[in-house]
């Protein structure tokens, strides 16, 4: 699990930077919303937090009963996409007020992301614009279709990447450097420390790998938390629920997202849902796999 979670973060502190700048094929005819998903593919196993076996109607009951739902994901796992997919739109079909919530975009391209849904903008501009992931065709553009077809609000949640750089080679303090245009994109200032159990998960993920810079390269990922809880905060206040997509470390064990959605509104119930690879013959294994949400969704590796 440990090899599996540090090829994770190399995806996000390298990867995901390299999502800035993709290429922009002419986008094929967008899916329609009967197309999505309604269930999990086959060979996902579906868990509650204990691992005991869930069933796939249980999770969208509970879902539903949230006002934040977290999908905790690795990027790059094709089956997980395509599972919360089916969730994402199982809840949207119920036609309950859902807002959805995504690490993919950040905040200083909300006004991009509310043109092209708005059909403002062609989906060609939207992405010239608003810096998707190099993997959006196939496991984001769902979501942002989706919401689109609905007339749902989508929130580019995520705070600039070019800010989170900048604490990881500078520390917090360089926040205060900002405009006050600049800091309209960020959570307010200082945002929350890292817990104790956050660090300590930070230290077994990273060993040796996070040793070069490694306090600051922590406070960085705290931002994106920070940013991510104060994104889906306003999205509540106008009395939505929230489904929120994340990389898996953001959310699992109900640190980092969950404890700064606590730090700024308490008291708000979140439903966290992660997602992890396993062998074909693998199934729930406590060690690895216990308490990582109230639900973990394991996917059969390619």
């Amino acid at each position: 699990m440990r090899v599996g979670l540090v090829a994770f973060m190399a995806l996000a502190f390298s990867g995901c930077a390299t999502a800035a700048a993709p290429s922009h094929p002419v986008p094929t005819p967008a899916p329609e919303a009967s197309e999505i998903p309604r269930e999990v593919p086959e060979g996902v196993l579906l868990f509650h937090g204990d691992g005991t076996p869930a069933d796939f109607d249980e999770i969208v009951d509970a879902a539903r009963s949230a006002e934040v739902v977290l999908l905790g994901e690795l990027h790059d796992d094709r089956v997980g996409h395509r599972a919360r997919h089916a969730l994402t739109a199982r809840q949207i079909d119920a036609g309950d007020p859902v807002t959805l919530s995504l690490e993919m975009f950040e905040t200083d391209v909300q006004p991009v992301v509310d043109e092209y849904l708005a059909g403002i903008i062609t989906e060609d501009h939207f992405r010239a614009a608003a810096r998707p992931w190099v993997n959006y065709e196939d496991d984001y553009r769902p979501y942002i279709e989706l919401a689109r077809s609905h007339a749902l609000p989508v929130i580019a949640a995520n705070p600039p990447r070019r800010y989170v750089n900048a604490v990881s080679r500078e520390g917090p303090e360089i926040l205060d450097s900002l405009s006050e245009e600049a800091l309209r994109w960020l959570p307010p200032l200082p945002y929350p420390e890292p817990s104790d159990a956050y660090r300590q998960e930070w230290d077994a993920l990273m060993g040796g790998h996070g040793a070069h810079n490694g306090e600051r390269l922590l406070l960085s990922q705290a931002l994106w938390d920070a940013g991510m809880a104060w994104s889906i905060v306003g999205a509540l206040e106008e009395g939505r629920r929230v489904i929120h997509v994340a990389g898996a470390f953001h959310v699992a064990n109900g640190t980092g997202i969950p404890e700064a959605l606590e730090h700024y509104r308490p008291g708000t119930e979140v439903l966290t849902i992660v997602g992890y690879r396993v062998p074909e013959s693998g199934g729930f294994e406590p060690e690895a796999h216990a308490g990582l949400g109230d639900f973990v969704l394991l996917t059969p590796r390619d």
